[in-house]
């Protein structure tokens, strides 16, 4: 049957395919969606991990064990999951073990649009990349094989457009492989200094294996039209580059990429005329053809940032642009990111953004959107876990020269289980005195509502014991702890007054679901539904606009009455803008 699929769909379906027997991930756009369709096979065992090198060492662990194994991340994902990964390049695989890297050009929702085409090549194992969502399935497949036959892990590397666009993918049965003895074998699994060494010459070895598979398969192979320009390509950029050139030029199209088929790309480039290297992000091929003494034309063309497009490789390389319909540009409204209407974390900064002489350290998730205006209400954004820990070493320098300043980090409750309690352990550990602000929303909300181990259910839906995380912080170590509802104005200004009068370490816990959940049973046992909605009295209202500066985009600013006004299609009624209106205008809708 075929089926149109994203890219992860197709990752996803070629897991079920290939085999594969366990899967582990954290989610991270672009790759969330793969380990959620891995789940919906029941022959597989799939799993959110805390964050992405516990993901890997999972999937470690079962591949040693046997299994064929499968885990995702997003590329900053791989920063976290590149201890476990590195020395994978090192011990090779039992059972075949496919590492997905999604990387992210353009920066859709990263920060920082790194190419991980290079983490292959320091770790020593192979690569894959698909262009499209068949390949993609029929790729998992394809580096099962080679992972159990050269003993390697195989890294796949995506980007955003591949995972998340749709093509034609015609699917297949599952193939069922059997789990492979597990042999206890510490020369090969326990990499102490002596083994490593011994270990290293037989990696070595391996990937002059490896570029000679790379130089006869099939995965690359030569599309030959008009010999007087060559192009080399691989993953979506091939696509781009098809569209632009069409027949008017032959393709050496590159499926397996790490190491290069070399000795191939040689004979291509001496039967044309002249040669470019389309690729998106880094020149991580150009640099190696180059190397090899080969001319060809690649980032002195092709921009090395943001996403690549039909248009701008056509733009990079001719000059011309495409005719595109004319506007005024200075008439378009921007429309940053927001808060959703009724988000609790615009509750609690609404009232963080008052305190005065502070510094505020942000993570990453929706409460990063906290630093745009109006709130302001975060400083520095750096990555998973970074707040708390930024927190206290930019606490310790101000202490050093006597500046009063308060630190405040904010982190969202998958964040915290992610990376935040080994950095609230460093607070504890080294007598810090910052606030740390967990925002508790019930999901890991930012990547499409997400289990982790504080919402009480497993990603393929069995119920988990809950992970409170009032526990965990006084096992951390920190005495001064107070939950609250952030929605309460007058609750949420206590707890930070509070908390700025202590002298010691201290964390509040803001906890209130996601305005987009799907409440559980003890969500709405706790929580009650969300219902109602709020509306502007406008007879009262006397255009102050403070109701405005909470951020609401459901609140909008009639200039013509110089009045605000409600819009009942997006409030929640959360009644943020009730507690801040001093004249008290703003009324609960029956």
């Amino acid at each position: 049957m075929k089926r149109l699929m994203t890219g992860n769909e197709a990752i996803a379906q070629g897991a079920f395919e290939a085999g594969v027997h366990y899967a582990s991930a954290y989610p991270g756009t672009p790759s969330t969606e793969i380990l959620e369709n891995i789940a919906g096979y029941k022959e597989i065992i799939a799993e959110w991990a805390p964050n992405e090198k516990v993901a890997v060492e999972s999937a470690v662990g079962a591949c040693y064990a046997g299994a064929r194994t499968l885990t995702a991340m997003k590329h900053v994902g791989l920063n976290v999951a590149a201890d476990p990964f590195f020395t994978m390049g090192y011990t090779g695989v039992n059972g075949g073990m496919v590492l997905i890297s999604a990387d992210d050009p353009g920066l859709h929702s990263s920060q920082n649009e790194q190419d991980n085409r290079y983490y292959a090549k320091m770790a020593k194992v192979a690569m894959i990349e698909p262009s499209n969502s068949q390949e993609c399935k029929d790729m998992v497949s394809k580096a099962m094989e080679i992972s159990e036959k050269y003993d390697v892990l195989v890294m796949i590397r995506m980007t955003t457009r591949l995972c998340h666009s749709k093509s034609i993918v015609e699917e297949g049965n599952r193939t069922e492989v059997p789990i492979k003895p597990y042999v206890k074998n510490p020369a090969k699994y326990n990499v102490s200094p002596a083994n490593a060494k011994q270990l290293h010459l037989v990696v070595e070895k391996k990937l002059k294996e490896l570029e000679k598979f790379s130089n006869e398969t099939d995965l690359n192979y030569i599309e030959w039209n008009d010999k007087k320009v060559g192009v080399i390509s691989a993953g979506v950029a091939y696509q781009y580059a098809k569209e632009v050139f069409g027949d008017n030029a032959s393709y050496l199209k590159l499926g397996f990429t790490f190491p290069l088929p070399m000795e191939k790309i040689k004979k291509f480039a001496e039967e044309v005329e002249t040669l470019y290297v389309i690729e998106e992000l880094e020149p991580f091929m150009e640099e190696q053809i180059k190397a090899a003494g080969i001319n060809c034309i690649g980032k002195d063309k092709i921009p090395n940032t943001w996403e690549l497009n039909p248009d701008i490789v056509k733009k990079s390389i001719f000059d011309h642009e495409n005719d595109t319909i004319k506007y005024d540009k200075s008439i378009v409204a921007g429309r940053p990111p927001t808060l959703c209407a009724g988000c609790p974390h615009r509750a609690f900064y609404y009232q963080l953004s008052k305190k005065k002489d502070t510094m505020i350290t942000g993570d990453i998730g929706c409460y990063t959107l906290g630093g745009a205006p109006p709130l302001n209400a975060t400083d520095t954004v750096v990555c998973m876990g970074a707040s708390v820990s930024m927190a206290h070493g930019a606490k310790k320098v101000f202490e050093l020269n006597n500046d009063k300043k308060r630190l405040v980090a904010t982190i969202g409750d998958s964040t915290f289980f992610h990376s935040g309690m080994t950095s609230l352990l460093d607070v504890v550990f080294n007598k810090g005195n910052t606030i740390t602000c967990i925002l508790d929303n019930r999901i890991t909300a930012m990547t499409g509502h997400q289990d982790n181990p504080g919402t009480g259910y497993t990603l393929q839906g069995e119920e988990a014991k809950i992970v409170e995380i009032e526990p965990v912080v006084r096992a951390l170590g920190i005495n001064h702890v107070r939950a609250i509802n952030p929605l309460d104005q007058k609750e949420t200004k206590e707890a930070l007054d509070w908390a700025y009068a202590l002298d010691d370490p201290s964390v509040i816990i803001s906890r209130y679901p996601c305005v987009l959940k799907k409440y559980t049973d003890l969500d709405l046992e706790e929580f009650g539904p969300v219902e109602g909605y709020c509306y502007v009295d406008q007879e009262v209202c006397i255009g102050c606009k403070k109701c405005v500066r909470t951020g609401c985009p459901a609140i909008h600013f009639m200039k013509a009455i110089k009045k605000s006004s409600i819009s009942q299609v997006q409030c929640v009624g959360c009644e943020l803008c009730l507690q801040v209106c001093p004249v008290s205008a703003i009324k609960v809708g029956e």
